[in-house]
């Protein structure tokens, strides 16, 4: 008993104790991605693909699809962005894409936000929503259009809500992946 006591007695008081360890602190770079990017990319996106709803491709996307796609949105002069960490890795990147192809939509955007898996929850989805609606606000884009899988992606949803997109409809049952059937939330922002 009195080794117990003892023991007790010798715990230091808060003011003597060391101080824990300062916590990491996140930092990144937000900027505009390059050719070389595209392979680090397409390594976040297909983890999509391949574990979640979040997106309806099925299939990985390759290289060379990602490179035409990149390099269609550079003539079009859309936003392409990328966040960097100190070291060099690519933590998730953000892009806008054309509604549709018919001239009358020129105006009209679908963004895409995709995190790697390590850089969620820690403020880097919002940076690149701002800083992707600011650059698309430059390029002339009128609108931005986000097409959100209505299962899995809450966070998705309230991230487009505090940068005061609305909810403009739903679509249900229109995609099937991983033997379920899944809908759309459709989401819009005015950058008037």
């Amino acid at each position: 008993m009195l080794e117990e006591e003892y023991q007790e007695r010798r715990v230091l008081p808060p003011h003597l104790r060391p101080a824990p360890p300062e916590p990491e602190t996140f930092t990144y770079e937000v900027r505009a991605a390059e050719a070389e990017d595209l392979p680090s990319v397409r390594e976040i996106y297909n983890h999509y693909v391949a574990n979640t709803t979040v997106t309806f491709d099925e299939k990985p996307m390759t290289l060379r699809a990602l490179r035409s796609k990149f390099g269609h949105m550079q003539k079009l002069n859309f936003p392409f962005l990328v966040a960097e960490s100190p070291s060099g890795e690519i933590l998730g990147f953000a892009y806008v894409y054309p509604w549709k192809e018919k001239a009358a939509y020129r105006y009209t955007v679908e963004n895409s936000i995709y995190l790697g898996p390590a850089a969620t929850g820690k403020g880097l989805g919002k940076a690149l929503m701002a800083e992707l609606i600011e650059r698309s606000r430059a390029a002339g884009i009128k609108e931005i259009v986000a097409v959100i899988a209505d299962r899995g992606a809450d966070g998705s949803i309230r991230l487009h809500e505090q940068f005061g997109f609305k909810e403009i409809g739903r679509m249900g049952r229109v995609g099937f992946k991983f033997e379920r059937w899944l809908g759309t939330i459709l989401m819009q922002k005015s950058l008037k």
